[in-house]
């Protein structure tokens, strides 16, 4: 039987890490396969229309979408024979996430991917990872484009910082003072389903009613879904995950008082991420139309794999009809790795999502005066930006010379 390395798969150690010993071959886990997509070459050529400004008359619903684009009925019964013979279990399979979570004991997955699998221990306690590259046999060459979860290292971080007070600081500024800065559109959001991406922590109905109670608007309407076992589970720490929870449901449910709030909770891990993302994408139930996620880390830190499913799936949203803000990050150009060489975050660097930055804002009586790039130092935090090493840049960046990551100008 022939055997293949799947591309963009190589893991390497997470700076710092020291390897600890092998993982127990008797723990169980899940992880998530990602298989290739029915009508790949009609897919991309949409896609690349609407890169170049070519608005449809009308986007894909979910179902047409999963029909055109999903997986095919073949390649999910490839992989489903694939796991008998490894005694993996098919937990989920969905053609239109074009995704099956196995799951399985370490020495079947070990067996299956052609992995070792070791425990690791870093500076924020212990992980299951792996290096190098994961196999696949003959019969899924080219059928599987990602294999995630194996390695439950934390992917990301929130993007939020607790605003330390000094003198001559104003206290800031509240969402609705600045959606009128911003002009943005008198729109209750009534009839719209924001979806929430978060990784970690929860929030409590308690401190949600407290907070709209204070600024004397009604309680949004929210509601919680499980991806991948994850649930709401508020740790009680403000500048913990819990305090990007609240906040992404605070702003987003002051400035819309009327829209739907779906927060989908999910691992903070690489296949967390991805499954969290296309759950949102897919959700024929709640059908959100604006995904918010503040959560990334810099590129270097994630495999080519998982950040191009994330990004399939980013153009998965495009072609429905979704809006994807992703914050931009808070560590300045320089991404938060440690060292002089600059580095994007993704996945805002995603050319396929609309990042947000930061900026620093000063306003008379209802008028913006000034409005610079936020930056308020290596210990005060800066907005994340600059080009991927990853992603080629977008024709809509046409025109411009940019800073690389590797430190030269980019002319387009």
């Amino acid at each position: 039987m022939s055997i293949h390395v799947l591309a963009g798969s190589v893991r390497e150690p997470l700076a710092g890490a020291r390897l600890a010993g092998k993982a127990n071959p008797a723990e169980r886990l899940e992880a998530t396969v990602l298989l290739r997509r029915q009508n790949a070459d009609a897919f991309k050529a949409t896609v690349a229309k609407l890169a170049a400004g070519h608005r449809p008359e009308a986007f894909l619903g979910r179902a047409d979408f999963a029909r055109q684009f999903g997986a095919s009925l073949v390649d999910l019964a490839a992989v489903e024979e694939f796991a008998k013979r490894y005694d993996l279990a098919v937990v989920q399979a969905d053609a239109a996430r074009r995704s099956v979570v196995l799951s399985g004991t370490v020495a079947r997955f070990e067996r299956a991917f052609g992995v070792d699998l070791h425990q690791f221990e870093f500076y924020g306690g212990t992980y299951r990872g792996r290096t190098g590259p994961l196999t696949v046999p003959g019969e899924l060459n080219g059928i599987v484009e990602a294999v995630l979860g194996l390695d439950n290292r934390p992917q990301v971080r929130p993007h939020f910082r607790a605003r330390m007070m000094r003198r001559g600081f104003s206290a800031g500024f509240t969402p609705t003072t600045l959606a009128s800065l911003y002009d943005f559109p008198p729109a209750t959001g009534k009839g719209v389903t924001i979806g929430v991406i978060e990784l970690g922590g929860g929030y409590r109905v308690a401190d949600l009613r407290r907070y709209f109670s204070d600024i004397n608007t009604a309680v949004p309407k929210v509601s919680a879904v499980s991806v991948n076992h994850a649930r709401n589970q508020a740790t009680g720490d403000p500048n913990g995950p819990d305090g990007e929870v609240m906040l992404d449901i605070e702003v987003a449910a002051t400035i819309a008082p009327e829209a739907d709030i779906v927060v989908y909770f999910a691992p903070n891990t690489d296949a967390g991420f991805l499954d969290a993302v296309s759950t949102a994408i897919h959700d024929d139930q709640n059908r959100p139309s604006v995904i918010s996620i503040s959560w990334g880390g810099p590129e270097a830190s994630w495999t080519p794999q998982a950040m191009a499913a994330l990004d399939q799936a980013f153009q998965a949203a495009a072609l429905i009809g979704i809006t994807v803000c992703v914050a931009s990050g808070d560590h300045g150009s320089g991404g938060g790795i440690g060292d002089a060489e600059l580095s994007v975050d993704f996945p805002a660097s995603s050319p396929h999502v609309l990042a947000c930055g930061g900026t620093s804002l000063q306003a008379v009586n209802g008028d913006i005066r000034s409005e610079t790039v936020w930056n308020d130092g290596a210990s005060g935090g800066a907005s994340g930006g600059g080009v991927s090493s990853f992603f080629p840049l977008p024709a809509w960046q046409g025109g411009l010379n940019v800073t690389s990551a590797a430190g030269g100008k980019t002319p387009l």
